[in-house]
């Protein structure tokens, strides 16, 4: 409203000029201003007036001033409702101190002053302001009624005060607002943002309601926390009262359906909608995505170009959907229409773009948009910038990310960095993450729950881990789940599961994801019981497990190995409805196989009803591990056949089995296989091809399968170490060794065991104690028997057979039938018959189906001509039950 236009009204409605008298109301320039003359004055009044202004609808400072100005002119003493007026009017105009000093002159303020005050401080965002006039009010005694405590209520909302709410709720409860529908409405929204839903329903549950607004509140606040289920089920408990819903209503409804992916009852709310004359732009955007998230894309389309009026929601939905079904050109088609129409686009629009063009394939695309957006002017936004660093990632262009990152300098903010680590971490660059989160810390900006969990992912040292984990006791992470789980993670991977439990244990809660993580942890460092444990208290603190959790359980229980156990889990699961899903039938397959019964694994195999390449993979491996490898051969066949996709794990598997049967036709046959599928840089696949090489006796081979492998790991090294072993190639093995440590890759006992099996098949008696010196003092790692069973083997290579004796008397640990075995085969070489007597009881005593402890000695007997030794040997061996087979040969 215009200044003449508030001059026109007053001068029409004034009796007389008067003096401006009160300071508030004082206007700059007043100079500037000039009233008209008027000969005839109408009879003042005040409502009029106020009305006249109230319908202009231009509440700026200036002209509420200027009306302020015309009433004192009027009377000095301005009554009440003229005062609440123009309070309501310095409101509106943003002007809270000008209100302030209004209220302060008001001598008698009513009940409707104070109301007006606090809605007033509430609308301008001033909050913490509105709570302490409240404070002020009920400290002067003033009694508030339903408005005052719903808009104190809205303000604790808004700042998440929710124990000055309860407190504000209690008095209104006091009152006799408990059954108020505003009251219960705000308090309700109070504790959903507060994450309090179960609170939420109390007080929803504490009147029998008929309010639409209160039912609206709390199934809102069930879509906010996360309980869709509950949501849906309010919603049909409200329509059972002849409630009508509105479009509010069908909004929340149906974004629960949208995260359930539950599109039968969406479709029901649909028709509930039509059957209600259709909805607005909201619920008709709600079932875009509805049918979007449920991979309808045609049904999604067909409403949204149905939509009379389309929003840039609207459009930002349509382009998440296609994301979400993986249709990345028809995003950037949508995004050109949009242009087109010249509809307004937003940071939520563009971070959708982003997501699109994460993919390897659109790299020219990607930095199209790039461009785009710095020409547009979203490259200040903090959340584009996030997207960009995140989607540059995904197409494998780091640098590109670093570069938008260090692009920002001093505009970095915490979500900026948050992707930054992100992508970092995908790309798996430990270092680069770790001085950047230091980094972070030295710019005095505050890591939160996704960076901190994010790092510790990544984190295998233990000293840095440690020194995370007194951060997150300072600033109070420690107490949020997926921080805490990645901490005792973090400790479990580093080998310190002490430590790892007792951060589990000291979680003050504790979601499915902990509880499943901790179990894995017990597992994996082989303390399967503790694991089985752990799943009984998960229960008992009324935790329902879901299909990881049971495929955590059922990787301990074919650890210990328990079939009875794993039968208790797969009756758990039939009772709670997992047992058809496809991933938990993967571990129920695989526990099967490997407790030996591959019956109950092909039944199970068989009631699937959607078998994916992994749970065939499962199958295949079984049969394989159990060498059962026609079986596995065929099953890996009819995979084939099915045009299943062949992952590395199936793959590995057979050729494990290929390897047991030492025939090179079939290795070469899936070798072109795999190079046809293109996995032979896979280091798992690569590493089965050199073990299926070595056992059919070519090392040529095996040097090309570990030549094709992309990145060697540890796993595939120590094949190639092993091999060269195998094949007596002693100085190879340990030029290979040597390459190894240069990458970087630290020995496990299997690599040492390859390494010392090189030493005793070339005669290297002094490498091998270096070797096994350095196994205890480099790497810490404590030689079990199959080391010490190299050595003596190598000691009776070479004929030391009495060093070899002294070294197993010596052993710190007791020696079991394979070093007694060695050395038995040692001294049939070297015709010792006492040592060799010695070394077979012993083999004898700790393996007595052991056939060939007595086929040794009765060789050593015969070699020496003790007949009478040999006839003792073969009673012995009659009396044990123990028979020899027949020797058999491919040729």
């Amino acid at each position: 409203m215009s200044f003449i236009a508030i001059q026109t009204i007053v001068n029409k409605t004034l009796l007389s000029p008067r003096r401006l008298v009160s300071s508030v109301a004082t206007v700059d320039n007043v100079s500037n201003f000039s009233f008209t003359k008027i000969e005839t004055f109408a009879p003042f009044n005040p409502v009029r007036l106020l009305n006249d202004f109230v319908k202009l609808g231009n509440f700026s400072l200036r002209n509420t001033k200027v009306l302020h100005a015309k009433f004192l002119r009027v009377t000095p003493r301005i009554d009440i409702y003229v005062s609440n007026s123009l309070l309501h009017c310095y409101s509106k105009s943003n002007a809270m101190d000008h209100a302030l000093k209004l209220f302060d002159t008001i001598l008698n303020p009513n009940v409707i002053s104070w109301n007006t005050i606090i809605t007033g401080f509430n609308n301008n965002f001033l909050h913490l302001d509105s709570l302490r006039i409240f404070c002020w009010m009920h400290y002067l005694g003033f009694k508030p009624n339903e408005v005052t405590c719903g808009s104190v209520l809205s303000a604790c909302a808004a700042i998440q005060a929710t124990m000055f709410g309860k407190q504000v709720y209690s008095l209104a409860v006091r009152n006799g607002f408990f059954d108020n529908g505003y009251v219960r409405t705000v308090m309700i929204d109070l504790f959903a943002k507060d994450s309090k839903f179960l609170d939420a329903l109390r007080v929803f549950h504490d009147v029998d309601c008929a309010n639409v607004v209160c039912w609206n509140a709390i199934v809102s606040a069930a879509v906010t926390n996360g309980e869709y289920l509950m949501a849906l089920d309010l919603f049909n408990r409200m329509c059972s009262k002849f409630l009508e819903p509105n479009s509010f209503t069908f909004s929340s409804v149906l974004t629960a359906c949208s995260a359930l992916q539950d599109l039968e009852f969406g479709k029901s709310v649909q028709g509930r909608v039509i059957k209600c004359g259709g909805g607005d732009v909201f619920v008709e955007t709600a079932l875009v995505s509805l049918y979007a998230k449920c991979g309808d894309m045609d049904e999604a389309v067909k409403i949204f170009f149905q939509m009379p009026i389309r929003n840039v929601v609207s459009w930002t939905v349509i382009m998440s959907g296609f994301v979400q079904n993986n249709d990345y050109l028809m995003v950037i088609k949508i995004f050109e229409d949009l242009r087109k129409i010249g509809e307004e686009i937003n940071s939520y629009t563009v971070t959708t773009l982003l997501r699109a063009c994460a993919n390897p394939g659109m790299r020219k695309e990607a930095t199209q948009l790039h461009s785009w957006i710095l020409k547009a002017g979203f490259s200040s936004q903090a959340e584009v910038v996030a997207a960009l660093i995140i989607m540059y990632s995904k197409i494998g262009a780091i640098d590109l990310s670093l570069m938008v990152f260090r692009e920002m300098d001093n505009h970095r903010n915490l979500s900026s960095w948050t992707a930054m680590i992100l992508s970092l971490a995908k790309n798996n660059d430990k270092e680069e993450a770790s001085d950047l989160f230091r980094k972070m810390l030295r710019e005095k900006m505050e890591p939160d729950s996704v960076c901190t969990s994010t790092l510790l992912s990544l984190t295998d040292c233990i000293t840095f881990g440690r020194q995370i984990h007194c951060y997150t006791l300072k600033t109070e992470l420690i107490f949020n789940v997926s921080v805490g789980s990645s901490l005792f993670t973090m400790y479990s991977k580093c080998g310190h599961l002490k430590e790892a439990f007792q951060v589990f244990e000291n979680m003050p809660e504790k979601d499915n994801v902990s509880w499943t993580l901790m179990i894995s942890c017990f597992s994996e460092h082989g303390f399967a019981r503790e694991a089985i444990q752990l799943f009984r208290e998960m229960l008992f603190e009324e935790c329902v497990p879901d299909g990881t959790s049971l495929s955590a359980v059922l990787t301990a229980c074919y650890a210990l190995p328990s079939i009875q156990l794993g039968r208790e889990i797969h009756g758990y699961s039939i009772r709670v409805g997992l047992s058809e899903n496809v991933s938990f039938g993967s571990s129920l397959v695989t526990m099967y196989s490997k407790c030996g019964n591959l019956a109950l694994a092909r039944r199970v195999f068989e009631t699937l009803p959607q078998k994916d390449d992994i749970v065939c993979s499962s199958l295949v491996s079984g049969y394989a591990q159990q060498k059962c490898i026609k079986e596995a051969l065929l099953l890996f066949r009819s995979l084939l056949v099915a045009g299943l996709a062949i992952d590395p794990f199936s793959i590995s598997s057979i050729l494990g089995g290929i390897a047991l049967l030492k025939r090179p036709a079939i290795g070469t046959q899936i070798h072109a296989l795999i190079v046809k599928v293109g996995l032979e840089k896979d280091v798992s696949v690569g590493s089965s091809l050199v073990m299926v090489y070595s056992r059919c006796g070519s090392i040529e081979d095996c040097c090309k399968a570990f030549g094709q492998i992309g990145k060697p790991d540890l796993i595939g090294w120590t094949s190639m170490i092993v091999s060269y072993a195998q094949h007596g190639k002693g100085a190879e093995a340990l030029c290979a060794y040597e390459l190894m440590k240069k990458e970087g890759f630290k020995p496990d006992p299997v690599t040492f065991v390859g390494v010392l099996s090189a030493c005793s098949h070339n005669g290297l008696v002094d490498e091998a104690y270096f070797h096994l010196n350095s196994m205890v003092e480099d790497y810490g790692i404590q030689p079990g028997c199959r080391h010490y069973a190299c050595l003596v083997d190598l000691l009776g290579r070479c004929g030391k057979l009495k060093e070899a004796e002294e070294l197993i008397n010596h052993m710190p640990i007791e020696p079991d039938a394979l070093i007694w075995g060695t050395l038995l085969a040692a001294c049939k070489v070297h015709g010792d018959i006492e040592l060799g007597k010695l070394a077979a009881r012993k083999v004898m005593e700790l393996n007595p189906g052991d056939t060939g402890a007595y086929v040794s000695l009765s060789n050593i007997c015969a070699d020496m001509g003790l007949w009478e030794e040999v006839l003792n040997v073969r009673s012995l061996m009659k009396e044990a039950g123990v028979t020899k087979e027949s020797g058999w040969s491919f040729l």
